[in-house]
């Protein structure tokens, strides 16, 4: 009988290690360390901002487009770039993007709890700076997330959408436009990567901003040479619409419509707040006062208050005027107006807008939105929502509008260029003649 014979391993084939699982795990936001606030510096020669960090950013969130595949790819690779490059980041996704992308990562992410609002205070508490992928309604809704506080992290935006106008960089170019605004503060010390003594002296704009940080930081363990004190990351503070909800006797309205005893939470829009008279059949009849005074009854489908940001969005597609983002202002703007006389106006960024639904109104309610978003309730018949812009640049200008990255030169040229015309031109084809190509 032939007996099988034992196959004899040899020793120097024999494994010497073990494999271990790779770790995908997602944590709790609350566990990162509290926020670093930059400042923002006035530059000669140039309308925009120098962004400085007193020490570098820990925590980076991450906002993609839904139902992307192409923002899903984009932010995997991103997230792998920042994590191996600069490994004391730490990445914080919002709870169904960390629920789709965590299995692809080797290291933890974070994120936070889901709530019924769109803002997240804990995020103001906690993100150092905030990085985009996909179109405009991405960055509106990143913004959104910080609705509700004052100091807005900055947003670098990586366009990936449809239209694409707010967003400035291409993904092509992600290691150069995060190590941008990363070693943004950065000086030239004694290792080629460390601090300056003193890089963030005294900057008017950002009243949050932290005491500077000397000798050896994060920054040292990043290779190569600091960007410089003219390299500094440029920045345009686009500024925001400040808006809240009051009863007919002027009592601040919660989110469910009731009064309350309590200073109203104010909400904070990038685009455009807008009153609608919705699925109601009536026109809405609705009295407007600027700085207190009334100005008109307005007869119309609806009302629009609108930041320059916003003047390129819905108030444009009803007849609103464009305006520059730089220019402090906010744009009044009719929809569908059974006046034909009734023309758009630009107002001063501070000047109070109220919107009273009139007592002559056949509908009892109409819709608000707030950059987009629908309002759970809507306005009833006497009650006002007041809307107020503020200035963006001067005396505390980091705690008014959100801070975007700007595409750069590589020489880190004087000119005030924001990409601005080019976007005009190029994506919203202004005054583009019929008939011809190109």
């Amino acid at each position: 009988m032939k007996v099988p014979r034992r196959r004899i391993q040899s020793p120097i084939f024999r494994r010497c290690f073990s494999v271990s699982l790779q770790r995908r795990e997602v944590r709790e936001i609350e566990a990162l360390p509290e926020r670093i606030h930059p400042s923002y510096k006035e530059t000669p020669n140039n309308d925009l901002l120098s962004l400085r960090w007193p020490s570098p950013p820990r925590n980076i969130l991450l906002v993609k487009k839904n139902h992307s595949a192409v923002a899903t790819d984009a932010i995997i690779e991103f997230a792998r770039y920042v994590h191996s490059t600069y490994p004391n980041i730490s990445l914080i996704l919002e709870p169904h993007t960390a629920a789709e992308v965590h299995s692809s990562f080797p290291f933890p992410i974070y994120t936070h709890p889901q709530a019924r609002d769109a803002a997240y205070p804990i995020l103001n508490r906690k993100v150092d700076m905030t990085s985009t992928f996909g179109g405009d309604g991405t960055i509106l809704h990143a913004s959104s997330l910080f609705a509700t506080t004052t100091h807005v992290p900055p947003i670098l935006s990586f366009s990936m959408g449809t239209l694409g106008f707010l967003g400035e960089w291409k993904f092509t170019e992600y290691k150069r436009a995060f190590r941008e605004v990363y070693m943004s503060g950065a000086g030239v010390g004694n290792r080629g990567n460390t601090l300056d003594e003193n890089p963030t002296a005294s900057s008017p704009l950002n009243e949050n901003a932290e005491a500077p940080v000397t000798g050896l930081t994060g920054w040292s363990s990043i290779r190569g040479k600091s960007l410089g004190s003219t390299r500094g990351a440029r920045v345009l503070l686009r500024n925001r619409l400040k808006v809240s909800i009051h009863s007919a006797t002027g009592s601040p309205i919660s989110r469910d419509n009731t009064p309350t005893s309590n200073p109203p939470t104010a909400t904070h829009a990038l685009n455009e707040l807008i009153i609608h008279r919705g699925a109601d059949p009536h026109l809405a009849i609705v009295e407007v006062s600027v700085g207190g005074r009334f100005l008109t009854e307005a007869v119309a489908d609806g009302m629009i208050v609108s930041t320059p940001t916003g003047s390129t969005a819905y108030s444009l597609s009803s007849g609103g005027s464009i305006i520059h983002p730089l220019v402090p202002s906010l744009l009044l703007t009719p929809i569908c107006p059974r006046s034909l006389s009734f023309r758009p106006l630009v107002l001063p960024a501070n000047a109070p807008v109220t919107l009273r639904l009139s007592e002559k109104n056949r509908g009892r309610e109409v819709e608000v939105s707030v950059d987009g978003v629908r309002r759970r309730r809507g306005v009833g018949v006497g009650m006002e929502v007041r809307v107020w812009g503020r200035r963006g640049r001067g005396e505390g200008a980091g705690g008014v509008g959100v801070p975007c990255v700007m595409r750069g030169g590589l020489g880190g040229e004087a000119s005030g260029d924001d990409g601005w015309v080019v976007g005009l031109n190029g994506l919203l084809k202004f005054n583009h003649p019929f008939g011809e190509e190109g």
